[in-house]
């Protein structure tokens, strides 16, 4: 039989870093966290600039319409984008009036309200 005997050196004999030996490094949650938003923070940093740069181009007064090119009517109440495309321009299909007209007027929706100006295309006559 072997006998095996186990002995523990003194205190004071354990180096703190030993020549050749490598170490782990571990990350708490928090350290985790941190070294996210550290890279992170190039990709905010671009979005925020796109956002601050890229609102100026919608601002410009250059991409107007010229005075000539469109003819305003009123609309009446109970009317529509599709009835008054219908009415400007009979012979074209309405579909592309109205997408005509929401592009001039920069219309978020078809909702109108009675009394409102719309700009109608210069290539529609309005018979109104």
């Amino acid at each position: 039989m072997t006998a095996i005997s186990i002995t523990t050196p003194a205190l004071g004999s354990i180096p703190f870093a030993r020549a050749g030996a490598s170490t782990r490094l571990r990350l708490t949650v928090r350290g985790r966290r941190v070294l996210a938003t550290i890279a992170a923070l190039p990709a905010i940093a671009a979005i925020a600039i796109a956002m601050v740069s890229g609102g100026s181009a919608l601002a410009s007064r250059d991409a107007g319409a010229a005075a000539g090119s469109f003819v305003t009517v009123t609309v009446s109440s109970g009317d529509s984008l599709w009835s008054i495309a219908e009415e400007v321009a009979p012979a074209a299909d309405p579909r592309d009036v109205v997408d005509a007209i929401v592009r001039l007027n920069a219309l978020d929706g078809a909702t109108l309200q009675a009394g409102q100006s719309l700009a109608i295309p210069a290539e529609y006559a309005p018979t109104r």
